[in-house]
């Protein structure tokens, strides 16, 4: 279960590290192609969320990677699956169900690596 936690944590760090880093590098009108409830947001509130998303994928790696505080890794997972549940509220009342999907999928593993890192797995060696 180790080994499969790890692979979920790596996937969604890769996930959000690749749509945190876009929102963060790249201009908004190139990025309202891709994520069309952009245009509702402001330039500020993009990049911020650009700014959870980096920390929250570092947050699922580097401190259970290294030993060095590694009840973060759960609260990251944790902190971006209540991120999941916002974008699934910005995307229902958006009427985006393709949207909704992708959050559904990135709340589930979310959930999952909050629930083996807090729960029954977290005294495993991580």
């Amino acid at each position: 279960m180790n080994v499969f936690l790890w692979i979920v944590q790596a996937v969604l760090a890769a996930s959000f590290a690749a749509s945190g880093l876009a929102k963060l590098t790249r201009p908004e009108g190139e990025l309202a192609g891709r994520y069309p409830w952009m245009e509702t947001y402001s330039q500020g509130t993009l990049r911020s969320i650009g700014v959870v998303e980096v920390l929250g994928a570092a947050g699922l790696i580097v401190p259970a990677a290294t030993g060095i505080v590694p009840v973060l890794t759960p609260i990251a997972a944790a902190g971006l699956a209540v991120m999941m549940i916002v974008a699934a509220a910005v995307h229902l009342r958006r009427r985006e169900p393709s949207g909704l999907l992708v959050t559904v999928v990135l709340f589930a593993l979310a959930a999952l690596a909050g629930w083996g890192r807090f729960g029954p797995y977290a005294a495993l060696d991580l």
